[in-house]
């Protein structure tokens, strides 16, 4: 049982470096050495969701490794441009996104992002994931078509409300706290 802490202002920490911290084996000299991380996932019993890819397998250690030790009301900032398809690239640096996740308790509470606007950029990330993403969806053409036309800067944000009641009834299952009985389990 972990207590969380409420009473101090949230911390903010960017997709690296919680890696850099959390991971004492990874560091900026190895964080690209894709031989490095397949054998550190191993050690670890990290599946690698897409062999091969760089920014996946980074993911796969955040997801495996990271996200539980996140209990103080925490915000992840600046994520791999691979792993945010939607998401608008930094203008400082392209293989980043402006997007950011909330975790408190080791789980995600929030995600928010600036929505990519570029029309060129969206059809080659949609591409690219039709190529090498086990949850690819289909090529949307009808967006691209229409970001072609004009599509202002926007951005949102979503928060999980079954997480957050989790959280708030400190329930371990999202089953607890479902408010539709046809998705709880029959007794």
């Amino acid at each position: 049982q972990e207590t969380i802490n409420f009473n101090k202002e949230f911390g903010k920490i960017t997709f690296y470096e919680s890696i850099y911290r959390y991971c004492n084996e990874i560091n900026e000299s190895n964080i690209s050495d894709i031989k490095f991380l397949e054998k550190y996932c191993n050690q670890k019993s990290i599946d690698i969701s897409v062999k091969g890819s760089l920014q996946k397998t980074h993911l796969d250690i955040f997801e495996k490794i990271i996200e539980p030790k996140l209990i103080d009301p925490t915000f992840v900032l600046d994520y791999p441009t691979e792993v945010s398809p939607l998401s608008r690239r930094k203008d400082d640096n392209p293989h980043l996104v402006e997007r950011f996740e909330l975790f408190i308790g080791g789980r995600e509470i929030a995600n928010g992002f600036s929505e990519l606007n570029d029309p060129q950029d969206q059809a080659e990330r949609f591409h690219n994931q039709l190529e090498n993403d086990e949850e690819k969806m289909n090529f949307d053409d009808d967006f691209v078509n229409a970001m072609e036309y004009g599509m202002p800067p926007t951005a949102g944000a979503g928060i999980g409300i079954d997480r957050l009641v989790m959280l708030l009834t400190n329930s371990s299952s999202i089953r607890d706290v479902l408010f539709f009985p046809l998705m709880k389990p029959k007794s």
